[in-house]
């Protein structure tokens, strides 16, 4: 049976033959240096999806700090504080369609810097905020500047980063996008809600100092025509020692078999659009496995499904767990291979929505009113329900449950994600299509957040999780049928894959 889409080894698969292996001491002095670089290069960049994981929670202290506000003009009804914690996936959305320009107008250094001016413009006026139009306007604008460096940053590094470490640093996007979310938790306990749009600042103008002294993309720079700088880019990524001249003629000659943007009668050749619409359904299940929305309510849920621990603590141990899952994600992602990891992740994600539905469907009722997100009103499950004790510790089900689903999530489906979106769309369609991408997922995300409230008043809360878990099961098709197996390959490599057409995978 032949192996299915890019683990052949054939003559016929290898377009590039790989040069002969470089000695151990060779070997050690110039990927020492080649790492750093690369590391310091992709630590400028991610630091946009660090404000940006900020910028996503900052809802979370702020909304109970105005609800209870003595201020009518910042006073928050539930209406209101519902559209802000959820106008931000709309600008992100927004951020998504500009990406779609701006990646391949401005380049994607120069955009990941760009999307500082919403985000420091957001946090000003969110800090002086006034009145609820100054809140939603600058949740909007952190969110676009959240949804372009989400299409630019996972382009950059896939660009920048060679092919050994590209599954570690792919996996950073997600990993600090987690780590700015806790710092805002941890900074909520310490700061009024003022001062943490304000502390939001510090990561915007550090990316910018940064970046302005990183290089640009050595093939964006190709595509420009500017063959020079695109050398002394990559020479300076790999360190004065390393020998780039193979790498930079192979970028070099695929660049060259793509002089010019994909047209749209180019669109439907089957190398264009199947990575494309690969990454496009990967964002979407991404999101439908209900990510967003349990982020979003992640309080409100502990609240209305009798949790042992008090919610707030609940929600900082699923914090944790996500962050140390990103991690564990980042080290293994270039050892287990991409779609073993996906594979894992969506039957992680499967046991966990399936065990809170039965939880929430079968299992005891809070004895405290639920949390000011709506969710009071919602029936979580039949009538005859029993009562929850504050000592039993069948009520952990709900903490246990969510902690697999995050580290399911956050093992595979979150980072990954991101990272095959910047490995397989063509070099032509990248920029466009990488935005799109991120338009479809955060208009998903935005229908998700908006209707989950009314799915659990209406039919329970266990409705959503079956919905989820099932999605899940479609995950793990979609993995079996269509994803490519990127680990160890170049970019050009896997463009490669998808022009000769050897096998369709998506039959």
């Amino acid at each position: 049976m032949q192996e299915p889409l890019l683990g052949a080894e054939g003559l016929d698969y290898d377009t590039f033959p790989e040069k002969p292996p470089p000695s151990p001491g060779e070997r050690a002095r110039v990927g020492a240096l080649q790492n750093k670089r690369v590391f310091l290069a992709t630590f400028a960049a991610v630091l946009g999806n660090f404000s940006f994981g900020y910028a996503l929670v900052y809802t979370s202290p702020v909304i109970p700090a105005l609800e209870h506000s003595l201020d009518p003009d910042l006073h928050l009804t539930k209406s209101q504080a519902s559209w802000f914690g959820s106008v931000f996936t709309l600008g992100a959305a927004a951020g998504g369609l500009s990406a779609m320009v701006l990646n391949d107008l401005l380049g994607r250094k120069l955009s990941i810097m760009f999307s500082a001016v919403p985000s420091a413009a957001g946090y000003a006026l969110m800090a002086g905020a006034h009145g609820l139009w100054m809140l939603l306007l600058g949740r909007m604008l952190t969110g676009f500047a959240g949804g372009l460096t989400a299409a630019c940053i996972p382009v950059y590094v896939s660009e920048i980063a060679p092919p050994g470490v590209r599954g570690a640093l792919g996996a950073t996007p997600q990993l600090m996008a987690v780590f700015g979310s806790l710092s805002l938790y941890a900074l909520g306990l310490l700061l009024p809600w003022r001062w943490l749009a304000v502390a939001g600042e510090a990561p915007v103008l550090t990316m910018i100092l940064l970046l302005s002294v990183m290089p640009n993309s050595p093939r964006f720079l190709l595509s420009r025509g500017k063959d020079e700088e695109a050398l002394q880019a990559l020479a300076w990524l790999r360190g004065a020692d390393a020998d780039v001249q193979w790498e930079f003629e192979q970028i070099q000659d695929n660049i060259r078999r793509q002089s010019s943007r994909v047209s749209w009668a180019e669109a439907r050749d089957p190398h264009v659009y199947r990575p494309v619409a690969i990454a496009l359904l990967m964002r979407l299940l991404q999101q439908l496995t209900g990510i967003t929305p349990i982020l979003v309510y992640l309080q409100p849920i502990f609240d209305s499904t009798a949790v042992l621990l008090p919610p707030q603590d609940d929600a900082a141990i699923v914090g944790a767990v996500r962050l140390l899952s990103v991690l564990i994600a980042a080290l293994t992602m270039d050892l287990a291979g991409r779609k073993v990891l996906l594979f894992v992740s969506a039957s992680v994600m499967f046991a966990a929505n399936l065990t809170l539905g039965l939880y929430v469907h079968f299992g005891p009722r809070s004895l405290t009113p639920n949390s000011t997100m709506g969710l009071e009103n919602a029936p979580l499950g039949g009538p005859e329900q029993p009562l929850a004790t504050p000592t039993s510790y069948l009520t952990l089900v709900p903490l246990l449950a969510t902690m697999l689903f995050i580290m399911g999530y956050a093992m595979g489906w979150g980072p990954i994600t991101w990272l095959l979106m910047s490995e397989i769309l063509p070099l032509r369609a990248r920029g466009v299509a990488s935005g799109l991408c991120v338009l479809v997922s955060w208009l998903t995300a935005f229908v998700l957040t908006k209707s989950f409230l009314l799915v659990v008043s209406a039919f329970g809360l266990q409705v959503p999780f079956f919905f989820f878990a099932a999605i899940c099961l479609a995950n793990l098709v979609f993995t079996g049928c269509c994803v490519p197996e990127t680990k160890g390959r170049s970019l050009e490599q896997i463009e490669s894959f998808f022009r000769t057409g050897r096998r369709s995978f998506l039959r």
